[in-house]
């Protein structure tokens, strides 16, 4: 977990009078639908600033769906390109144990100190694979971030295993030593 996150969350009770564990449930027995709602309940109704209000209802939101619910529905009729995925994260396991794997509802985030990664089933016979390369030109299969826009400065697109090279590879783990 990010270092700023946890120093927020830990800061959490001090500052807004409650624990996280305590605001997730005030906001699962109002069950907003949607993010904002939560935001200006949590503002309005109990004068928390808005960046921990935004930060509260995001977490709750993530303790409701595990990682694993997360996955399964993203590859939800995309399942052909589930080992695609497996393959990407067996290889960037080995580049350290200080990766942390961020699961979201369509894409999932790789992070040592910063996010250095985004993998994401973009369509259901291809995967779009995120990097942060700050200054390195686009080349080949290594195209411009696209629909990333400023989360990644790189994309690679991605149909079968066999295209998971060493080139690939390269860019991914030049990604995770600039994350530090």
């Amino acid at each position: 977990m990010d270092q700023a996150l946890q120093t927020m969350i830990n800061n959490m009770p001090e500052k807004t009078g409650k624990s996280l564990e305590e605001w997730t449930t005030i906001l699962k027995a109002k069950n907003f639908a949607k993010h904002g709602e939560g935001v200006k309940f949590l503002k309005t109704e109990h004068g928390v600033t808005h960046g921990f209000a935004n930060t509260i209802v995001t977490l709750s939101k993530n303790k409701e769906s595990s990682s694993d619910d997360l996955l399964v529905n993203q590859y939800k009729g995309k399942e052909s390109l589930k080992p695609i995925y497996d393959k990407l994260i067996k290889e960037i396991s080995k580049f350290g144990g200080d990766i942390v794997n961020t699961p979201k509802k369509g894409s999932v985030s790789l992070i040592r100190k910063n996010q250095f990664a985004l993998i994401k089933p973009a369509t259901k016979t291809r995967i779009d694979l995120g990097l942060k390369l700050k200054d390195k030109p686009t080349q080949g299969r290594l195209g411009d971030s696209g629909p990333f826009g400023t989360m990644c400065t790189h994309r690679v697109q991605l149909t079968s295993t066999n295209e998971i090279d060493n080139e690939v590879i390269s860019w991914i783990k030049e990604a995770y030593e600039k994350s530090v």
